[in-house]
């Protein structure tokens, strides 16, 4: 059976998007519409807002110890991962009471459910991080990162007019963008996690990169369609 893995960002839960409750119905949609075609799905949700928010609560107090401010993003992952796990539920989509929290738990479930939904796993590993490895684990053709971007770029195109915006790159190419493979802080928002790019780049896994914000580009990456976005392999 088929497996597609994704990392939503959680920028997708901000209050940004337009309608969140109207993203999450349009995502246990278009689930259901994608297990129909015998597609199973893992779904690996950042920590967004309410993780940068936990970390800059905590930093005065505890200073600048990554690993303990990576247990708090972490938290949040949860967090994001239960909110987006209930919703699909309360659609009528099966899946594991449990978030997972390690990679081994998620991929037991995974052989059993057409659905899983986790957040992070330990310090040091990022959400995209974790979906490449759960990607790489489960065999699939690539893992697709969903974002509040359209694409990469050669810089922030919200604060970068000049920004110019890739259809195609290499996995190098990708890391002369995103920096090199280092986690000095927690919390980040990249729009690929370095780690990440280089765990991919050395499996040889192919990324996708998308504006999650718009389901129909989600949704056509999920069913192995042509999207609009950046494609990341080579």
């Amino acid at each position: 059976m088929t497996v597609r893995v994704a990392a939503l960002g959680g920028s997708l839960l901000r209050p940004e998007v337009e309608d969140r409750q109207a993203w999450l119905r349009s995502l246990s949609e278009s689930v259901i519409e994608i297990n129909s075609r015998g597609i199973r799905l893992v779904l690996v949700v950042g920590g967004g807002a309410p993780a940068r928010e936990g970390i800059e609560l905590a930093k005065p107090l505890i200073g600048d110890d990554v690993e303990a401010l990576d247990r708090i993003g972490i938290a949040a992952t949860r967090l994001n991962a239960r909110i987006v796990s209930e919703a699909l539920e309360g659609a009528g989509i099966q899946v594991p009471n449990k978030i997972p929290e390690s990679i081994e738990n998620a991929l037991s479930l995974a052989a059993t459910n057409s659905v899983v939904v986790m957040g992070g796993t330990v310090p040091g590993h990022t959400t995209d991080n974790v979906a490449i490895t759960m990607a790489c684990n489960l065999e699939a053709e690539r893992c697709i990162i969903a974002t509040n971007v359209s694409h990469v770029h050669s810089a922030d195109p919200r604060t970068n007019e000049n920004a110019v915006r890739f259809e195609h790159l290499t996995h190098d190419e990708l890391r002369e963008i995103v920096g090199p493979p280092v986690h000095s802080s927690a919390g980040g928002s990249g729009v690929v996690d370095p780690i990440g790019a280089d765990h991919a780049r050395t499996a040889g896994l192919s990324l996708a990169v998308l504006d999650g914000r718009y389901m129909e580009r989600l949704h056509a990456c999920l069913c192995g369609e042509s999207f609009e976005g950046t494609t990341i392999e080579g």
